[in-house]
């Protein structure tokens, strides 16, 4: 058995951790198999228990942009520890980094620090209710903004339905709240508006989904919210947990040329340590305590650690001219080139990409919504992941997942890519 250890492993933490693991798409139920359990990276690889190494297209799920332990951001992480993990207390370095990040992103100009992606989401939905005094928001199906409860919501029957909780423990008032739309579908996020009236404090989105796969906004999407928002009084929120500052320094806003009125981070700010933040215009974040009535905290929200290791590897990529170039270039190459060999094999699929992010979907449709991504062949996609474990090429243990590009891989681990590709069999027919 070649993962060995890491199903010995598996077993002893499902006796301690409930499923064995701290977050559901570890335990690969999606893809079937043992978890892989990794112990060490470094640039563009993994390795795990058993000293296997594979080339990594998930990299942390999205924050080790610039590949895993960086020499420069490891050298900065460690003369920080020796200065302290946390105080609780305000620090220089808080300032320092949302200088850097509202003077380098556009239609931010303050930016609150928190703990995680789904703190970041929860906390601007908490802010955008506050400041419109209004209750509902709209999201979009096969988004995902965390686990937060007005988040955890599926369909219900229609444009006018109210949604139904998507796990235990979230109430029928909170889903009362949250109102769903299909991903690109204008018309029905202006129908849920039209029969809410007044009543919709915001439309939280991302930008580029990476949680049904990567789905693209189409036909002017993005902008066509930002006047629905407009005509409304509704805000708009960019989920940019997974794009801010890897589709373009300035994130989703710079890439499509639109304004969101809050935008929430993640992953690349934090350099690979727990980090989220939320962010804004003054009139809208000047409602935050302690200026304002929303409350928001969190002990170790701005912690100098994630802050140093978040500030080196934005100031890696500010100063590198060519670095978005690169970065897009090797997912564009790897895109083409898979494409080439599915299409040499006859089998059938579809692959999105944005920037550096890209997923490969077995379908004969374009995948654009929700729907369509759950049409895909599945079944083929986990035999297609397991073939590439065995061959050393970590790639997202689910079909509804992103992969993202670092800068680490270079023409050696794309050639390597290719060769796992090129050696996969399956027959349409």
């Amino acid at each position: 058995m070649i993962y060995q250890r890491s199903s010995a492993l598996f077993t002893e933490a499902q006796r301690y951790i409930p499923g064995g693991v701290n977050s559901p798409v570890r335990a690969f139920k999606s893809v079937g198999g043992v978890p892989v359990f990794m112990k060490s990276a470094k640039g563009a690889y993994l390795t795990d228990e058993d000293g296997r190494t594979y080339i990594d297209y998930i990299n942390s799920w999205g924050p080790a942009i610039v590949g895993h332990t960086h020499p420069v951001v490891l050298e900065a992480i460690q003369k920080q520890a020796e200065k302290g993990f946390s105080f609780g207390t305000p620090t220089e370095l808080e300032t320092e980094v949302a200088r850097f990040i509202v003077n380098n992103v556009p239609n931010v100009e303050q930016i609150r620090m928190v703990s995680s992606g789904t703190e970041a989401c929860m906390s601007a939905v908490r802010l955008a209710r506050g400041f419109t005094q209004r209750d509902k928001i709209v999201k979009f199906e096969g988004c995902y903004h965390g686990h937060s409860d007005s988040f955890l919501i599926k369909a219900g029957s229609g444009a006018v339905t109210f949604g139904n909780p998507n796990s235990p423990g979230i109430t029928q008032g909170t889903a009362r709240d949250t109102l769903l739309a299909r991903y690109n579908d204008i018309e029905q996020v202006q129908d849920l508006f039209r029969h809410n009236e007044g009543e919709i404090a915001a439309v939280i989105i991302e930008p580029v989904a990476g949680n049904m796969g990567c789905v693209l906004p189409e036909n002017n999407f993005l902008q066509e919210l930002r006047k629905v928002c407009d005509a409304n009084g509704a805000l708009l929120i960019f989920d940019e947990v997974m794009t801010g500052f890897r589709l373009a320094f300035g994130g989703a806003q710079e890439a499509f040329g639109v304004k969101a009125d809050l935008v929430t981070y993640g992953k690349v700010i934090g350099g690979g340590l727990p980090v989220g933040a939320f962010a804004g215009r003054n009139e809208i974040m000047d409602h935050l305590a302690p200026k304002g009535a929303v409350y928001q905290a969190g002990t170790l929200s701005g912690n100098p650690l994630a802050m140093r290791a978040g500030l080196e590897t934005l100031k890696l990529i500010k100063n590198d001219a060519g670095f978005y170039d690169r970065i897009n270039k090797t997912t564009e190459t790897l895109d083409f080139e898979i494409g080439k060999i599915l299409n040499s094999k006859d089998i059938q699929h579809r692959i999105n990409r944005k920037g550096s992010m890209m997923s490969v979907f077995f379908h004969i449709a374009a995948v654009s919504d929700f729907d369509e991504a759950q049409r895909a062949n599945h079944s083929l996609f986990n035999n297609f992941f397991h073939h590439m474990l065995k061959n050393g090429i970590y790639l997202p243990p689910s079909g509804y997942e992103t992969y993202f590009i670092s800068d680490a891989v270079k023409e050696e681990e794309i050639n390597r890519t290719l060769e796992a590709v090129q050696s996969f069999e399956y027959s349409n027919k």
